[in-house]
C-alpha cells in the first residue's frame, strides 16, 4: 500500500470523527449559515465534488413532479415526505412561464416561499430551469413567447410544419430566456448569497430534436451550408485522440477534413444532423449559462434524455448532452460546467459508465424510482457521484419505510467517509442484477469477491423475481473496511497472490451515531459462515465493519 494511500487513510479516520455528527441527523446537512464562499465544484483525486460553505457535500436528492413546484399548497404536502424519505436535497423546477409571465416583469414570490421551506426541512435546492426546452419541447416558455411567431420562432420539420420546439438559431428565443435567467440568478443572490440553500442549477431540461435529427427552419438550414465554426474544428483537432468514437468516427469518414461544411467534414446523414444540431443547443444554452453566471456563479450542469435500444437520430432527443456528443457540448458550452444522465432503463451501470469520461463531473439527477437504491451506492462509490436523485418522489408510498429512505439513512451515516474516500482508490462500488454477476475489487492489499445473495443457498428470497442488489466498500485502514448495502455475499483474499489466506479478525454490524461508529451483533459464527464470507441481507440496508488478516 503506497504511502499516499496510507496517509489519506489516517486523515480519512479523523475527519469521520470530526464531521460525521453534521450529518447523522435529519436537516442537519445545511451546514452553519453566514460561512464565505458559495457553493462550487471542487477536485478531490481524480474526483470533482460539489463543495456547500467550503464543505464538501454529498447530494442525497430527489426530484417531485414536474408540476409540484407550481403550487405551494402542493408541496405543503410534499414537504414532510422529503424529511421521512432522509433526503439532503430536492431538485425543484422553476419555470419561466411563471416567473416571468409578462414581458420584463418578474415574480419570484414562489420560488422565496420555496426556499423558504426548503430551509425549514433542513434541505438545499438544486434549481431546474424549465426555459426554452424541458423533455425537448417549449412548453414552459410564456405565453407570450408562444404567441408571438415572427418574432419567436419554431423549429420545422423538413416538410416546413412547426413544432413545439422553439428554434435555438433564434437570437431573440436566446436572449428572452437568457434574461429571464439571468433575472433569476440575481434574485436568488440576493436572497440566498449567505444562506446558501441553492447549491447548483440545472439549465434547460433534456434538450434535444424530434421528431427528425434536425431543425429545418431557414435559419437553420442557411447555417447548415457554412463552414463548421473554427473552435469546434480547433477543439477536436486538439482532442483528436479522447474523441468519443462515433465523433471520430464521422469526422474520419471524410478523411479528418480540418475545414468544409457540416457534410464535407462529417458526412451526410443523420449522424451530422445530430452533430450540427448538438453545436447549436450548446451554443444557446451556454449563452443562457453565461448570462446567469455573471449575476450569481454557482455550478450549473445540463442532463440528458438517454437513447432506447436501436434508436436512431431523430427518434429520440436528439442532439442533446449525450455521452456521444460530449466533445460538441463541451466545445460549444464552457460556462456549463457538466452533462448529467436521466436514467430510465434497467443498464444503469452501462450508461453511468458512458459519462464517467474525460474528468466529467458525476451526478444522477433523474432516476426511476422503482429502480434499486443500491443504484446510488454504487455510483458514489464506483464512479464519485456527487449525488443521486429518483424522479417523482413524492409518489413514493410510506416514504419513511421505502427503500430509497432505509438506503438514505445508510448513506447519509457513510457520507463523510464517501466524500473523504472519492476519487483517492481507497473506495469500490459493485451492482449486481442476478446471481451470474461477480464483482472482483482489489482494495489495499486486499481482493474481494461480491457475489448476488441468491448465490448462497441459504440466503431468504424476499421476492419471486431477481432483484438488484449492490453496495460499497469503504477501506480506512490497512486492515479495516466497512461494507454497506444490500444483498450481497462478500468474500476475502490477500491481494498478493502468494498462497497467503485472508482471515476474518472480527465483523460487526452496526450504525453511526452523532459521528461515532457504535458496533451491535459481532458477526463471527453462523452470520460469517464460520469465518468464510461476509453476508447483508437483501430487502434492507446496512452496514457491517470488518478487520481482516493473513495467515499461512
Amino acid at each position: 500500500m503506497t504511502q499516499q494511500l496510507t496517509a489519506h487513510l489516517s486523515r480519512l479516520c479523523r475527519i469521520g470523527v470530526v464531521c460525521m455528527w453534521i450529518l447523522s441527523v435529519p436537516g442537519t446537512a445545511v451546514l452553519a449559515q453566514g460561512t464565505s464562499g458559495i457553493p462550487r465544484l471542487q477536485k478531490q483525486g481524480t474526483a470533482m465534488q460539489l463543495v456547500v460553505h467550503d464543505t464538501p457535500f454529498l447530494i442525497l436528492g430527489g426530484e417531485p413532479g414536474n408540476s409540484s413546484a407550481s403550487d405551494v399548497h402542493y408541496m405543503a404536502s410534499v414537504w414532510p415526505k422529503l424529511r421521512a424519505l432522509r433526503l439532503n436535497t430536492v431538485l425543484m423546477p422553476v419555470y419561466w412561464e411563471l416567473v416571468e409571465p409578462r414581458e420584463g416583469r418578474f415574480g419570484f414570490a414562489l420560488l422565496d416561499d420555496l426556499i423558504d421551506s426548503a430551509r425549514t426541512s433542513g434541505l438545499k435546492i438544486v434549481v431546474l430551469w424549465f426555459g426554452s426546452w424541458k423533455n425537448s419541447m417549449s412548453c414552459y416558455a410564456p405565453s407570450w413567447v408562444k404567441t408571438n411567431q415572427e418574432r419567436f420562432p419554431r423549429s420545422r420539420t423538413g416538410d416546413g410544419k412547426a413544432i413545439e420546439i422553439l428554434t435555438p438559431f433564434s437570437d431573440e428565443n436566446r436572449d428572452a430566456d437568457s434574461r429571464a435567467f439571468a433575472e433569476l440568478m440575481k434574485h436568488v443572490r440576493a436572497i440566498d448569497g449567505e444562506k446558501n440553500t441553492v447549491a447548483m442549477i440545472q439549465v434547460e431540461n433534456e434538450i434535444g430534436m424530434i421528431p427528425e435529427a434536425r431543425d429545418h427552419c431557414a435559419e437553420a438550414e442557411e447555417a447548415f451550408a457554412r463552414q463548421v465554426p473554427a473552435e469546434l474544428l480547433a477543439y477536436i483537432q486538439k482532442n483528436k485522440d479522447s474523441l468519443s468514437e462515433e465523433l471520430r468516427h464521422a469526422w474520419g469518414s471524410t478523411g479528418m477534413k480540418t475545414s468544409g461544411t457540416w457534410e464535407q467534414v462529417f458526412g451526410g446523414g443523420p449522424a451530422t444532423d445530430e452533430i450540427f444540431m448538438s453545436w447549436h443547443f450548446a451554443r444557446y444554452t451556454d449563452y443562457v449559462a453565461q448570462a446567469g453566471k455573471k449575476e450569481y456563479p454557482l455550478p450549473m450542469y445540463v442532463n440528458a434524455a438517454l437513447i432506447r435500444p436501436g434508436y436512431n437520430p431523430g427518434q429520440y432527443p436528439s442532439a442533446g448532452p449525450l455521452p456521444h456528443l460530449m466533445d460538441v457540448w463541451r466545445a460549444a458550452a464552457p460556462h456549463i460546467d457538466f452533462l448529467a444522465p436521466d436514467i430510465y432503463f434497467p443498464d444503469f451501470a452501462g450508461w453511468l459508465g458512458k459519462f464517467d469520461r474525460d474528468g466529467n463531473a458525476m451526478f444522477v439527477p433523474e432516476v426511476d424510482r422503482r429502480q434499486s437504491v443500491a443504484n446510488a451506492f454504487y455510483a458514489m462509490a464506483r464512479h464519485n457521484a456527487m449525488g443521486y436523485s429518483p424522479f417523482s418522489i413524492e409518489s413514493i408510498d410510506d416514504p419513511a419505510h421505502s427503500q430509497i429512505g432505509r438506503g438514505y439513512d445508510v448513506l447519509r451515516q457513510l457520507t463523510p467517509l464517501i466524500l473523504g474516500a472519492q476519487g483517492t482508490g481507497s473506495m469500490a462500488g459493485f451492482l449486481l442484477d442476478g446471481p451470474a454477476q461477480t464483482a472482483t475489487i482489489t482494495l489495499g492489499d486486499y481482493r474481494f469477491t461480491v457475489k448476488h445473495e441468491y448465490t448462497w443457498p441459504y440466503a431468504v428470497r424476499a421476492q419471486a423475481d431477481t432483484p438488484r442488489y449492490g453496495g460499497m466498500i469503504i477501506m480506512t485502514a490497512k486492515d479495516e473496511f466497512y461494507i454497506a448495502g444490500s444483498g450481497v455475499v462478500v468474500t476475502f483474499q490477500p491481494s498478493s497472490g502468494d498462497g497467503t489466506n485472508a482471515g476474518i479478525a472480527s465483523m460487526d454490524e452496526g450504525v453511526f451515531v452523532n459521528g461515532s461508529w457504535v458496533a451491535g451483533r459481532r458477526m463471527n459464527g453462523d452470520e460469517d459462515h464460520q469465518g468464510r464470507h461476509m453476508y447483508l441481507p437483501g430487502g434492507e440496508y446496512g452496514i457491517q465493519k470488518v478487520h481482516l488478516y493473513t495467515y499461512r
